[in-house]
C-alpha cells in the first residue's frame, strides 16, 4: 500500500488550504500512491479561536472536496482532519475516503490535548472542541486499518483495541508541538508499532514559527518491528512509505506478542 504523507504548511486561508491538499494528493497520485493522507487540522491554523470559525458541517466544503478528489484519481485519502460542527458542539474530525469517493469512516478525537507544561506549551483543547467516543477501523482491498487523531496515539488502550479488530496500519492525522514533539514523537510512533505489531503512520503540518501554535512536522512511518521507514523534518513536503503487509505475519511470527497474552489473566474490552 504506497501511502503519501503530506506534511503542507497550512495558513489562515481555508480555500488556500484545500487547494494545496488537492494539488499534493494529485501529486502522489501521479508518483503511483494508493493513499494520501493530510494533517490534522489541516484547511485552518491549529488555535481553538479558529476551529468554530472554520468549521463545517457534514458535507462541508473539504469534506466534498477531497471525497470528489478520492472518486476523480481512484485514490484513498485519509482527510487530516478539521473542525467539524454537529448538534451545536464542535469535533475535531477525520473524515476516510475510499476510492471511488465514499465516505468509509470518520473519528472524532477521543481524547483532547489538555496541556500545561511548566516551562513550556499551555494549549487547552476542552475549551473549544467536544470529545468523540467512537474507536474507527475502515475496510480497504489491504484489510482493516485503524484511525486516530494526535492526542489519542498516547492511549495504548485504544490503539490495542484497533489492533484486536485486525488493523494493519494505524493513520494519525497529528500536530505534536515544539514541546512534545521533540520528547515523544518518534518515540510514540515506534511505540504503538512494536507494541501491536502493525505499521504506524503520522502526519503532521509543516512547522510555521509565526503561528499562535508551532507544529513540530517530522511527519513519519514505521514497521512493526518499530525501523523507522521514513521521516520528515520541518519543511513542507510529501513522504512516500510502502506497507508491505507481509511483514506483520514476519514478526507476529518471531515475536508472538499478540498470540501470547494472557487473557485468562486480562482481557480489554470496548464498552
Amino acid at each position: 500500500m504506497r501511502t503519501a504523507l503530506i506534511q503542507m504548511a497550512v495558513t489562515a486561508d481555508k480555500q488556500r488550504n484545500i487547494k494545496t491538499a488537492r494539488e499534493k494528493i494529485r501529486a502522489a497520485a501521479a508518483a503511483g500512491a494508493d493513499a494520501a493522507v493530510l494533517p490534522e487540522m489541516f484547511c485552518c491554523p491549529y488555535d481553538g479561536a479558529c476551529f468554530r470559525a472554520y468549521g463545517e458541517e457534514q458535507g462541508g466544503t473539504a469534506q466534498s472536496a477531497l471525497s470528489r478528489l478520492a472518486a476523480e484519481l481512484g485514490i484513498y485519502i485519509v482527510g487530516g482532519s478539521i473542525p467539524e460542527l454537529a448538534d451545536g458542539a464542535v469535533y475535531n474530525t477525520c473524515y476516510v475516503y475510499g476510492r471511488d469517493g465514499r465516505q468509509l469512516a470518520y473519528h472524532r478525537k477521543a481524547h483532547l490535548f489538555d496541556i500545561n507544561v511548566a516551562g513550556g506549551q499551555r494549549f487547552l483543547e476542552s475549551e473549544t472542541l467536544s470529545p468523540g467516543n467512537r474507536i474507527t477501523t475502515f475496510e480497504t482491498e489491504f484489510g482493516t486499518m485503524g484511525l486516530c487523531i494526535c492526542f489519542d496515539l498516547r492511549f495504548e488502550e485504544l490503539a490495542r483495541c484497533m489492533a484486536l479488530r485486525g488493523a494493519k496500519a494505524l493513520f494519525v492525522p497529528a500536530a505534536f508541538n515544539m514541546t512534545t514533539g521533540p520528547a515523544h514523537w518518534e518515540l510514540l510512533f515506534r511505540q504503538r508499532a512494536v507494541d501491536n505489531q502493525l505499521f504506524t503512520v503520522g502526519v503532521s503540518p509543516a512547522r510555521d514559527v509565526s503561528a499562535s501554535y508551532v507544529a513540530y512536522g517530522n511527519s513519519i512511518a514505521v514497521d512493526p518491528w518499530g525501523t523507522v521507514l521514513c521521516r520528515a523534518g520541518e519543511e513542507e513536503t510529501t513522504l512516500y512509505a510502502d506497507l508491505d503487509f507481509s511483514r506483520l505475519e514476519a514478526v507476529r511470527q518471531q515475536l508472538p506478542i499478540l498470540s501470547a497474552r494472557r487473557t485468562d489473566l486480562y482481557e480489554l474490552r470496548e464498552q
